[in-house]
């Protein structure tokens, strides 16, 4: 089950603001997501949010395709309430007014990913 990480570069000075965003979100109605036809693409699992000086950075742990967590996640009238407010306090502007905005904006933060290890590629311990 991968992880994800998607940047967000801030002011710095307002770590306790952008908290008070995220500690007001609304979580998206469902962790399932799906194709147009409704088919299962995966779900959420899980997700943190961890600032400092400039960096805000969203770690997002999924089943299923990462688009799929973009498209889910553009959907949800949560994030956009969310965005609205985090607006104030970006260094660099987006639009993400729109699904299809959101969703470029999600893929285009992504950061790279150089490894996830968890207790399934641990090696077995004899």
């Amino acid at each position: 089950m991968p992880y994800a990480a998607i940047t967000y570069r801030v002011k710095p000075g307002h770590e306790d603001e952008i908290a008070a965003v995220f500690a007001e979100f609304q979580r998206v109605d469902t962790p399932e997501f799906s194709a147009a036809d409704g088919s299962s693409t995966g779900r959420l699992l899980g997700t943190g949010v961890f600032v400092k000086d400039d960096v805000l950075v969203r770690v997002i742990h999924y089943e299923g395709e990462f688009a799929a967590v973009g498209r889910h996640v553009a959907r949800q009238k949560g994030v956009h309430i969310l965005e609205a407010r985090l607006a104030p306090f970006l260094a660099e502007q987006r639009d993400t007014s729109s699904s299809e905005g959101f969703a470029a904006y999600f893929r285009d933060a992504l950061m790279r990913s150089v490894s996830q290890l968890t207790v399934d590629t641990h090696p077995a311990q004899g």
